[in-house]
């Protein structure tokens, strides 16, 4: 096996140290995040850093990476303080990767990809209406990593919409019956297959499949 040093990484072309850093971590939550401008123009963006901060509170946190000055996402979700989470599925991963395009600020990529807006219980930001498993969350806190200029967005979630079919009596989400999907990397997409749960680890008890 071969080992990479920290100054080999640096001399690495860019886009082939881009490539390996990114897909390094493994398999990421994959979803589309949906916002609204003060002018109402909505923006789609799709992401693949999103990750769970608690259960109670419910909180979901993201990384916004710096980008040009024609991506919304950011200043959309602090100018409104509400965004919205929608899984992909294999159906529409096409289109989900292409909301990534650098897409002129104030251009809607729900329309620009064919994705359909659709609003839920007057929360003021669009869900996507493809996708099987939709989040709606507040914003709750913003900080700023110094150490590489991107961010990290910390949002309550105050609405959940799917089919009951896809819970679990414990209240697990049956992802693979959503349609799910996931990612390596920023443009290797994947299904998943469910290899087994297992009980609660405890000391010196083995473990037991549920």
């Amino acid at each position: 096996m071969r080992i990479f040093t920290s100054k080999e990484l640096i001399e690495q072309e860019k886009p082939y140290r881009t490539n390996f850093i990114n897909s390094l971590s493994g398999f990421k939550s994959l979803q589309l995040l949906g916002t609204k401008n003060q002018d109402g123009v909505t923006n789609l963006a799709v992401f693949n850093s999103t990750f769970h901060v608690g259960a109670n509170p419910p909180y979901l946190g993201l990384v916004v990476r710096p980008d040009g000055p024609e991506h919304d996402t950011l200043k959309n979700i602090l100018g409104q303080e509400h965004y919205t989470l929608n899984n992909v599925k294999e159906a529409f991963y096409q289109q989900a990767h292409q909301t990534s395009a650098r897409y002129v600020s104030g251009e809607s990529e729900f329309k620009a990809c064919d994705f359909e807006e659709e609003y839920i219980a007057g929360f003021p930001v669009p869900f996507v209406k493809e996708s099987s498993i939709q989040i709606g969350l507040k914003l709750k806190e913003v900080i700023p990593v110094k150490a590489n200029g991107t961010t990290i967005v910390i949002g309550e979630i105050v609405l959940i919409r799917l089919d009951e079919k896809y819970l679990l009596d414990d209240g697990m989400v049956n992802l693979e019956a959503a349609g799910s999907i996931t990612v390596a990397g920023l443009d290797s997409y994947h299904r998943t297959q469910k290899i087994g749960r297992l009980a609660y680890a405890k000391p010196g008890i083995e473990p037991k499949k549920l």
